[in-house]
């Protein structure tokens, strides 16, 4: 397993070995015991989730506050999308920076996004099916979003804005500077 700590401290690219042959491959794709040795600290997660979307559909960008803050571990099963995390934790120095990293069903990358980050994704495949593990369940009144293509976060979802799909609850998110942290 290679892990790689992005500019975003806390924030990790996740590469587990992949053992391949004529019949296919085999990968651990999570050990609890591993992960907590690479955060050097314990996270147990309490909920899995999934999505399948279609090519262009944007999920961004979502988070929760409060006790109720979720770390995530993030992968993609099938397909192709362009991962995207904003650091919203007021004391970092990279508050409001974002990285943005291709996870697919090729590469097997996963991502760990620890509490006090937006997530967000864009499908550039035909599909996708994403999946992904939370440190702590969904709570409706924590939960706080910002709108994908705020200015000032300046985030490249490499696709044309006529071709992005979104919720009318996405469309309607407010800026970082108005957002509720």
């Amino acid at each position: 397993m290679k892990v790689t700590e992005t500019r975003l401290k806390g924030c990790f690219v996740i590469e587990p070995a992949l053992f391949e042959d004529d019949r296919g491959y085999f990968m651990e794709s999570f050990n609890q015991k591993k992960f907590d040795s690479i955060l050097s600290r314990p996270v147990t997660f309490v909920q899995d989730n999934q999505s399948f979307s279609k090519k262009g559909v944007v999920r961004a960008l979502h988070y929760q506050i409060g006790e109720h803050a979720q770390a995530k571990l993030v992968m993609v099963l099938q397909g192709v999308v362009l991962d995207v995390v904003v650091d919203l934790r007021k004391d970092s120095s990279t508050f409001g920076e974002h990285i943005a990293l291709e996870l697919s069903y090729e590469n097997k990358k996963q991502l760990f996004v620890p509490r006090g980050f937006a997530h967000g994704f864009v499908v550039l495949s035909d599909t996708a099916h994403f999946f992904y593990k939370c440190d702590n369940n969904y709570n409706a009144s924590s939960e706080g979003g910002i709108i994908y293509n705020d200015n000032t976060l300046g985030i490249d979802w490499k696709l044309p804005g006529k071709d992005l799909f979104l919720s009318k609850k996405d469309k309607l998110l407010p800026t970082l500077e108005n957002a509720r942290l």
